[in-house]
Formats: C-alpha cells, sequence, structure tokens
C-alpha cells in the first residue's frame, strides 16, 4: 500500500519546512509514501468558497483511481497515535492506496469532504495548513514506530 499526503501549498518558514522534509523522510522509511503540494488558490478578491472548491479539484485531481481518500479536517474522527497507526495497518492490508488531504487556508472543500471514505481529525484545533502537515508527517513516522515495536513512541 502506497500513502499518499496531498496538501495545498509548499511551507514557508524555512524552519517548519526542514521539520517538515524530516518527517516525512523518517515516515517513508515505513511506508511507501508519496507527497504533493498542489498550488495555493490566490485569495485576494476571491471568496472563501470559491478558494476551497479550486483547491479542491486540485487535491482531487491527485488522487489515483482506486485510492481510500481520507480528508484531514478538524470535525474528523480523533485517533490516539496507537489507533491511528493500527488503523494505517489494516488500510495497508486492504487498500492499494491512502490518500490524506490537506487542505489550505480555508480548509477542504464540500467536493473533498464528499469523496473522502473517512475524516481524521489532527487536533481538536484549527492548524494552519503547514503546521498539519508536520503533524500528519509526525504520526506517520510514529505509527510505522508503533507497528514494528520499536521504541520511539514510549
Amino acid at each position: 500500500m502506497r500513502v499518499l499526503v496531498i496538501v495545498v501549498g509548499k511551507p514557508r518558514e524555512p524552519g517548519l519546512a526542514a521539520a517538515i522534509e524530516e518527517f516525512e523522510t523518517r515516515a517513508a522509511r515505513y511506508w511507501p509514501l508519496d507527497v504533493y503540494e498542489v498550488r495555493e488558490e490566490p485569495a485576494r478578491g476571491a471568496s472563501a468558497d470559491l478558494v476551497r472548491a479550486r483547491e479542491g479539484e486540485r487535491l482531487l485531481a491527485r488522487v489515483p483511481a482506486g485510492a481510500d481518500v481520507v480528508a484531514c479536517d478538524a470535525e474528523g474522527t480523533a485517533m490516539s497515535s496507537d489507533a491511528f497507526a493500527h488503523w494505517l495497518q489494516r488500510t495497508r492490508e486492504s487498500a492499494r492506496s491512502v490518500a490524506l488531504l490537506i487542505g489550505g487556508a480555508f480548509g477542504l472543500s464540500e467536493d473533498v469532504r464528499a469523496r473522502a471514505k473517512s475524516r481524521l481529525s489532527l487536533a481538536a484545533w484549527t492548524l494552519p495548513h503547514e503546521l498539519a502537515r508536520l503533524v500528519l508527517a509526525e504520526q506517520l513516522y510514529r505509527a510505522g514506530t508503533i507497528v514494528r515495536g520499536e521504541p520511539y513512541h514510549k
């Protein structure tokens, strides 16, 4: 199973970009991982709905046929790190690929939410999309260590 992280935009702050890269590299040791960044829609003069819709189209265009879509959304299901690791392991056994989608500054479009097989909350708080990507990358790495019984998660 391939894990795809499909996210709107590139991290702007160099320190955050380095942390994201570090955890995505670590996570790729455990899961075949592909990361796709889609272009942010300029928000100047556009409604939030229009921005979400255009970014949502770009996100969905990167999802391969047959992939299970998971929308990373504050209103999604919250999981402990152990529960996420076991969910990912079960998904690995039943799906060819899983695409984890992170929206931009205005969140995910209704089309993305409707296409998603499930929704995953990364935190009860609203997170900037760059920080959401870091949290997801770290949890993918942590999940790999949990599944293999390695000590990182202790």
